[in-house]
């Protein structure tokens, strides 16, 4: 963190607390990782902001659920970390992913970080479920090169079985980055018993062809990686029986998606 930084988000009295958060000069992160080739292209510094509105009941990271349980950033410390990374991310042509959590609960925020990313000239990706996308406003859709959107279903019943909210703000949010040519990635979750039913499947597969942006589709099998965080916090875990989908059921599923003329992973 550098000084400035630090004096801005230590200490600070809540009212100006409040307006630095409005402001989108102050944010609050779970944590940050440097990858390769999971959060978009490249090696990715990967930014995971607290907070988020849904329950997914397969979530890995339920310790982001809350954004109090975030510390304070102030968005000079995570953009002097993207300036330090610039010739890894050149190196391989990666950049910038904000994830969560949700991102778009911090939308002011997040649109900060990402134009002061490409004010240094790296590549921008936003993972996001879509639900809040009425929230992302011209100024950060301008900012991004990359969309994960993360299609959680493709039936209503099932989407707020899985969630516990409603479907419609993910396909309108999907549908407005097609309108702006803003590249977009898909992801599923196969979660047996759950969201692999032939019928919920071809529905997502139907609407991501349906959006001349989306250039793949990420098919992820369900696993139990999270769960000890779930014990650990309190929480009922509802898919502890849950076993990972089978190879050939995950195949199905990419048959799925291939079958609409998407490209799949």
């Amino acid at each position: 963190m550098t000084a400035l930084a630090a004096v801005r988000t230590a200490d600070l009295p809540r009212a100006e607390e409040l307006a630095a958060v409005r402001a989108g000069e102050v944010g609050s992160l779970h944590s940050w990782e440097l990858v390769t080739a999971v959060d978009g292209p490249g090696t990715r510094l990967t930014t995971f902001l607290a907070g988020c509105p849904l329950r997914c009941l397969y979530c890995h990271n339920p310790d982001t659920l809350r954004m109090r349980d975030g510390r304070p950033v102030h968005v000079d410390e995570l953009l002097s970390r993207v300036r330090r990374y610039r010739p890894v991310f050149r190196a391989t042509r990666g950049g910038l992913t904000v994830s969560g959590g949700e991102p778009l609960m911090q939308a002011a925020f997040v649109t900060r970080l990402l134009e002061g990313a490409k004010e240094l000239g790296v590549h921008t990706a936003l993972d996001t479920s879509g639900f809040l996308g009425s929230h992302a406003d011209g100024r950060l859709l301008d900012s991004l090169d990359l969309v994960l959107l993360d299609v959680k279903s493709g039936l209503p019943d099932t989407y707020r079985a899985t969630t516990g909210r409603e479907l419609a703000p993910t396909l309108e949010f999907g549908r407005r980055l097609a309108r702006r040519g803003i590249e977009t990635w898909v992801r599923f979750v196969v979660v047996p018993g759950l969201t692999d039913g032939e019928e919920n499947v071809d529905a997502v597969a139907s609407y991501a062809a349906s959006l001349a942006t989306v250039s793949r589709v990420e098919v992820l099998p369900f696993h139990q990686m999270g769960r000890d965080k779930w014990d650990r916090l309190g929480m009922d875990y509802r898919l502890a029986d849950t076993q990972p989908p089978a190879p050939q059921l995950v195949e199905r599923v990419r048959g799925q998606f291939r079958s609409h003329g998407l490209t799949v992973y």
